[in-house]
């Protein structure tokens, strides 16, 4: 069957994504990100998986809230700055985070440290989404015509 998927694979055999869809006035903050796309792998498509590492310095996202979507994050090493509302929260090892769709506390993590750190990142894949960043000019959204994608535009819908 040409659409096998494996039933098991080493994590770090997965080709890791250092780039970011944000238009280059933000994203600097993602440089040093890898994310290393899990569920693809094994071609789930009702909720997405990511080994994600981040570099010393190196930002997850800006903060960020998804109306339709659920997050959930859980470090496997290193240190890893939550920054939400209520402000920074240290995360280190065996720690977890979860974000409830349409719940508009933006949140992001950085690497404030000196070393690498590691997550595991699972949420809700939806076709229709809305992502609201409150810090800065940017909003996205992910329609059937895009064939769910996440289209970035600034706030008042005008494109990069």
């Amino acid at each position: 069957m040409a659409d096998a998927k494996p039933v098991a694979i080493l994590a770090m055999d997965v080709t890791a994504r250092t780039g970011t869809i944000y238009p280059p006035e933000f994203a600097g903050e993602m440089k040093g990100r890898e994310k290393r796309a899990l569920g693809d792998a094994f071609g789930l498509s009702q909720f997405g998986v990511n080994l994600t590492v981040l570099k010393p310095g190196a930002w997850s996202s800006h903060r960020h809230w998804h109306a339709v979507e659920d997050e959930f994050i859980y470090v496997i090493s290193g240190e890893i700055t939550l920054v939400d509302d209520a402000g920074e929260h240290l995360l280190t090892p065996g720690m977890c985070a979860g974000f409830k769709a349409g719940v508009p506390n933006g949140h992001c993590l950085k690497n404030l440290s000196s070393q690498d750190a590691t997550y595991l990142e699972v949420g809700t894949r939806s076709m229709v989404e809305k992502s609201n960043y409150p810090d800065i000019d940017m909003a996205g959204e992910k329609t059937e015509a895009s064939g769910g994608k996440f289209v970035l535009t600034r706030k008042d819908g005008t494109p990069f």
